[in-house]
C-alpha cells in the first residue's frame, strides 16, 4: 500500500500532469457527446490553428505572474503589433517588407514592455496600475494609426514569411502550433534551468530574500515585462499572418482565457511558483471547451457554466495534490481497509516527507 501511495503521490508532482489528464478526460467526453466532430482529425487541427495565439500570451504571463506581478497591457501589444506587420506590407511594396514588419512589430512590443517594467521596478507603480493605463494608451494608439479601419493582407499568403509562422505543414498541421510548442519548450528551460528563471522564482516567493542573495531585482523585472512585451507581439504577429487581416480591436478577447490557463495550469496567483507545462495544456483546456460544448449539442446558455465549472474543477485538483492531500487520502483508506492491530504505525519523519 505505501508503494501505491508513493506512486500517487510522485505522479501528482509531475509537472502539468493532472491537468494534461483533464484535457485528455475533457476529448473523452467530447468523442461520446460529438463522436461526428471528435472523431474526426479536423476539429482537432481547429484548435491547434486558433489556440497558439492565446497560448503564447499565456506562457509569458506564466512567468509574469511567477514573479508576483500582473500584465494587462498584452492584448494591448497584440493589436499594436499586428498593424505594424500589416502597415508595413500595405505600404512597401517589397518582398521584404513584412519582414521588417514582423522584426519591428517585435521590438515595438519590446520597447512597450520596457516602459512597465520600467514604471513598476524604477518608479514603483503597482503592476496592475501601470500595465492598466498602458492597456488603454497602446489601444489608442493603435486605433488612431490605423484610422479605427482594419486592413487586408490577404496577398501575404504569397510572402515566405506566411509559410514559416503559419504555413501547414504536411498540408495539414498549422505551423503555429509548433511554434507555441516550441516556444514552451524554450521557455520550460529558461523557468527551470536557468539564472533567470532562477531570480523570478526568488523574486515571486520573496524580493527581499531575492536582494540578499545578490539579485538585482528591478532589473530583473525590467527584463521580465520586455520579454512579455516581445512575447505578445510573437502572438500577435501570428494572429495576423493566420487570419490575413488587422482590425484595431483585436486581442481584446485575450486577456481572461490567457489569465485563466496560467491559473488552471497551476501557477500560483501569490507567485514564487510557476508551470509552463501546465499553462501549455490549460490553454488548450480553454480552447476547447466553447467548441466542445457546442458541438455536444448542448445548449449555448450552458457554455459558460460548463466553463466555470471545468476551470473550478482543475483549480482544486491543482490545490489537492500541491498539498499532498492525495497521499493523506490514500493514508485515511489503507486505515479504513486494514484492521488497526495489523497496521504498522508510519514513522513520523516519514510521514512528513510524504507531506
Amino acid at each position: 500500500m505505501r508503494r501505491v501511495r508513493s506512486r500517487i503521490a510522485l505522479l501528482g508532482r509531475i509537472e502539468g500532469l493532472p491537468i494534461a489528464a483533464v484535457l485528455l478526460v475533457l476529448y473523452i467526453v467530447f468523442i461520446f457527446t460529438a463522436p461526428k466532430v471528435f472523431l474526426g482529425y479536423r476539429i482537432y487541427m481547429s484548435f491547434l490553428q486558433t489556440v497558439p495565439p492565446v497560448l503564447i500570451c499565456a506562457l509569458g504571463l506564466t512567468f509574469v505572474i511567477t514573479a508576483g506581478e500582473i500584465d494587462l497591457s498584452f492584448p494591448a501589444v497584440v493589436a499594436l503589433s499586428g498593424f505594424i506587420l500589416a502597415w508595413m506590407f500595405k505600404t512597401v511594396d517589397a518582398p521584404w517588407a513584412p519582414w521588417v514588419g514582423f522584426v519591428l512589430a517585435l521590438a515595438a512590443g519590446g520597447l512597450i514592455g520596457y516602459i512597465n517594467g520600467w514604471l513598476v521596478a524604477r518608479i514603483g507603480v503597482p503592476s496592475i496600475m501601470a500595465t492598466l493605463a498602458a492597456q488603454f494608451f497602446w489601444y489608442g494608439v493603435t486605433v488612431l494609426l490605423a484610422g479605427g479601419l482594419q486592413l487586408d493582407i490577404s496577398e501575404i499568403r504569397e510572402n515566405p514569411l506566411h509559410g514559416i509562422f503559419v504555413g501547414r505543414l504536411f498540408g495539414v498541421v498549422p505551423a503555429q502550433a509548433v511554434w507555441g510548442l516550441a516556444l514552451a519548450i524554450f521557455l520550460w528551460f529558461i523557468l527551470n534551468r536557468h539564472r533567470f528563471g532562477e531570480a523570478i522564482l526568488f523574486i515571486g516567493d520573496n524580493p527581499n530574500v531575492a536582494r540578499v542573495m545578490g539579485i538585482n531585482v528591478e532589473a530583473t523585472r525590467v527584463r521580465l515585462f520586455t520579454m512579455n512585451g516581445v512575447i505578445a507581439a510573437f502572438a500577435g504577429l501570428l494572429l495576423t499572418m493566420e487570419i490575413n487581416v488587422f482590425y484595431p480591436t483585436q486581442g481584446q478577447g485575450f486577456l481572461l482565457p490567457a489569465l485563466a490557463a496560467v491559473f488552471i495550469g497551476g501557477t500560483s496567483i501569490a507567485g514564487g511558483q510557476g508551470t509552463i507545462v501546465g499553462t501549455f495544456f490549460g490553454a488548450y483546456i480553454i480552447g476547447s471547451l466553447e467548441a466542445g460544448v457546442v458541438a455536444s449539442r448542448i445548449s449555448g446558455y450552458w457554455v459558460q457554466l460548463v466553463q466555470g465549472v471545468v476551470m473550478a474543477a482543475v483549480v482544486v485538483l491543482n490545490i489537492v495534490l500541491e498539498n499532498g492531500k492525495v497521499a493523506r487520502l490514500s493514508e485515511r483508506i489503507r486505515h479504513w481497509s486494514v484492521p488497526s492491530r495489523s497496521t504498522p504505525d508510519l514513522p513520523e519523519t516519514d510521514d512528513a516527507a510524504l507531506r
